[in-house]
């Protein structure tokens, strides 16, 4: 069953797209930089990860290469075909309950900042259902001039271009982004929604949850370790 595009997200480029507009072939392509090394060094070795929002494995495979079992989730089958070695899961993360709680549990890809507030809220809880009272949760935040630094324009070593064209408001707080990916070959572009949080307001958002910052894994506090706040 083809599922439908979430409102305020598009996509054009060849292959599947999921529905946060998000394409299969492009993240297939994209290479991983250094969050494998930050979450390895982050949490203890060996340890039972849920990977929420896991897409290709473009973070799933390293991390299993390094020694991790990982529970990788995502909403598109077309995404999952392309995990290898790891429990593979296709749900919504809004609905997931799978009865289990794990070491860690990851929210990668900005999903943090969902356009709709009741959507963070709903990704925050299933990280708090499915987190060992002892564990912790990783969340991926944006940058503090993500929305600020605007246009800009990355060339890849690999040989592609990423450009972030623009961050428009739209109303409520919410911005939408457009992004383009430009491939000798192919080129793809994503439209999507996003919601800024300061520091504070994703402080807030947690403890709302039942979470609490442990620690701020980066020096640009991208990278964020929560853990239950009881």
């Amino acid at each position: 069953m083809e599922l439908k595009m979430r409102a305020g997200h598009q996509a054009t480029g060849p292959g599947a797209i999921t529905p946060d507009g998000c394409a299969v072939e492009l993240y297939a392509r994209l290479p991983i930089g250094p969050e494998p090394d930050v979450i390895a060094a982050a949490v203890p070795a060996g340890a039972h990860i849920l990977e929420l929002g896991c897409g290709v494995g473009r973070m799933t495979h390293p991390l299993l290469e390094r020694g991790f079992t990982v529970t990788a989730v995502d909403e598109s089958p077309e995404m999952l075909e392309r995990v290898r070695g790891a429990r593979t899961i296709c749900s919504p993360i809004e609905d997931l309950d799978l009865g289990e709680t794990y070491d860690v549990v990851m929210l990668a890809s900005f999903l943090v900042h969902a356009g709709s507030v009741e959507e963070r809220q709903a990704l925050l809880r299933t990280c708090v259902r499915h987190v060992a009272p002892t564990g912790c949760v990783l969340i991926q935040r944006e940058g503090e001039d993500w929305h600020t630094d605007v246009p800009r324009e990355r060339v890849d070593p690999a040989g592609f271009t990423v450009r972030i064209v623009s961050s428009e408001p739209v109303g409520d707080g919410v911005r939408s982004v457009h992004a383009e990916y430009e491939f000798p070959d192919a080129g793809w572009t994503q439209t999507f929604l996003s919601r800024p949080l300061t520091k504070d307001q994703f402080e807030e958002a947690l403890a709302e949850a039942g979470l609490r910052v442990d620690a701020y894994l980066t020096e640009d506090r991208i990278w964020v370790r929560a853990i239950p706040s009881d």
